[in-house]
């Protein structure tokens, strides 16, 4: 496990994701503390779908376009 402060992280990403994707873990410290961890994704390399996410969310009642122009017709009279 490697442990790097966060400057030296910044200037190194790519070569850190490049260990990390090898199976490596990269600690990154800030003042001496450790504050995030990179970790390899799951084993299927595949990180979940956002648009499928998206897909899966259903949505009740009005929309949010319709319920403020509503507010502001109650507000007018």
């Amino acid at each position: 496990m490697l442990e790097i402060n966060v400057k030296e992280a910044r200037s190194k990403l790519s070569t850190l994701l490049d260990k990390v994707e090898r199976g490596e873990e990269i600690i990154i410290m800030r003042h001496g503390k450790k504050v995030a961890r990179l970790v390899p994704t799951e084993s299927t390399g595949d990180l979940p779908s956002l648009e499928r996410f998206r897909k899966s969310i259903k949505i009740s009642g009005k929309s949010l376009s319709q319920t403020v122009i509503d507010l502001r017709n109650e507000e007018r009279y």
